[in-house]
């Protein structure tokens, strides 16, 4: 029988922790919780869940922190994360964006959205159906596998950049707008605000350029991103 997903709940709000159990129990969802940032570490080392909802202001630990060690360590670097707080500036969005939070909610949040991104979000990462490999320049990706090089260096992907950089690969030089990306990466049941792209794009570019490498991603004012060799040359 197949196992359900597990969710792990980082909340220390009590009444909004158990109102979350109810609802991801009632969806079917196994579901586990911590009331603060170590005891969260200390449960996905115990076992690892398949996603994490992670408040941000948490006692003894940050949910900032949280993240930024559980994206640290290559067993939990690809945990998709939905951060939740209270902190709604755009600057707050872009630094839980950036220290490796995959999704970013403001409270007070819609119950149903919040429903709506974990199930869209377990669904982008399962398991890559394709089989076989996409290489582009020096970069090789194995869909099977769900491994990225680049030259004789593996490069270490979340996976929402697994996925951005497995779709540039299969439409290389074409230029995407921020929506198109959207749509094609995260899907259209889901609002992500456009300037996730942009964080996301600079998480791949940081993966996949080293001392030495070129930038291969190609930035074009006011229409989009692209894929390119040439920027490269």
């Amino acid at each position: 029988m197949d196992m359900k997903p597990l969710i792990l709940i980082v909340e220390d709000e009590a009444a909004l922790a158990t109102m979350l159990r109810y609802n991801l129990e009632k969806e079917g969802y196994r579901v586990c919780e911590a009331g603060d940032g170590e005891e969260a570490l200390t449960l996905v080392s115990e076992r690892k869940p398949d996603l994490m909802v992670l408040d941000w202001m948490l006692p003894s630990l940050s949910g900032i922190e949280v993240c930024r060690q559980l994206r640290r360590k290559p067993a939990t670097r690809e945990l998709p994360i939905i951060m939740l707080t209270a902190r709604g500036e755009e600057g707050d969005k872009i630094r839980g964006l950036n220290t490796g939070a995959d999704d970013y909610m403001t409270k007070p949040f819609s119950l149903p959205e919040l429903m709506a991104r974990i199930r869209a979000m377990l669904r982008r990462v399962q398991p890559v159906p394709q089989k076989g490999m996409l290489e582009y320049g020096d970069i090789a990706m194995d869909l099977a596998a769900h491994r990225v090089t680049r030259g004789d260096r593996p490069v270490h992907l979340g996976p929402t950049e697994f996925r951005l950089l497995q779709f540039f690969m299969q439409h290389p030089g074409n230029v995407f707008s921020r929506e198109e990306l959207l749509n094609a990466v995260w899907g259209p049941d889901i609002y992500v605000e456009p300037r996730t792209v942009d964080v996301h794009i600079r998480r791949l570019r940081k993966a996949l350029n080293g001392d030495n490498d070129a930038d291969i991603i190609r930035t074009v004012r006011a229409a989009g991103y692209a894929l390119d060799s040439e920027q490269a040359a």
